[in-house]
């Protein structure tokens, strides 16, 4: 499975335009159920907005995308969020953006671009992410071969985990999927064919704000 572009966490962003409150809260979501779940309870905690507009995109091999106007002139709402979805290439993700009319129409292209601003800005406060499969190594190796493969990892921008010392020395290193196996060829070549990586795992991850988070894998649709 490839990687894609998806959101960290659930979040929320608001946006004020001629005294409406455009409140757009996002949603990291993997099946339908989840989105039906994540809508029920934004309409029950936001029963008195004049509108709760929505839109989705879900899925890896096979896309589903949805939205909905709710009331609002037919494109003019829905479609510019799941708009501003697309041009980002975001996926496994539903966003909701929830208004109370201030009074002031806004026309057409006002409310397009409310919308819009609306669901990047929840974008900007979920944290766009890349999540992608990575493959956790480890690599025994003596003192004597530390320097070169230190500078090997350090080179290439790898993913240190840890090191452990004791009479030996073992490595442990994340590297993306696409990229083990000319990892494993470079580590051979760095070592003079005698060191050899061994696979421990593998696991979905993605690096935000300078921390990694780990992840189930994705659900395949």
């Amino acid at each position: 499975m490839e990687a894609f572009r998806t959101v960290l966490r659930r979040a929320e962003g608001e946006i004020v335009e001629k005294k409406s409150r455009f409140i757009a809260t996002v949603l990291p979501a993997e099946t339908e159920r989840e989105v039906e779940t994540f809508l029920a309870e934004l309409r029950k905690t936001y029963w008195d907005a004049n509108h709760n507009v929505y839109a989705y995109r879900i899925g890896q091999q096979k896309m589903i995308e949805r939205f909905s106007d709710d009331g609002e002139p037919v494109h003019t709402a829905g479609l510019p969020v799941l708009s501003v979805l697309q041009k980002e290439d975001i996926r496994n993700v539903c966003i909701v953006v929830t208004r109370y009319f201030g009074g002031t129409l806004l026309g057409t292209g006002g409310l397009v671009r409310a919308y819009s601003k609306a669901a990047q800005e929840a974008l900007r406060a979920g944290i766009v992410i890349q999540k992608e499969e990575y493959v956790r190594y480890y690599i025994d190796m003596d003192y004597t071969q530390l320097g070169r493969i230190q500078y090997g990892v350090l080179r290439a921008g790898l993913t240190l985990l840890d090191t452990e010392y004791t009479e030996g020395v073992r490595m442990r290193l994340l590297v993306s999927h696409s990229d083990a196996a000319r990892f494993q060829q470079d580590i051979t070549e760095m070592s003079d064919e005698k060191l050899k990586p061994v696979e421990e795992g593998r696991i979905w991850a993605a690096q935000a704000e300078g921390t990694w988070y780990y992840f189930d894998p994705p659900q395949e649709k």
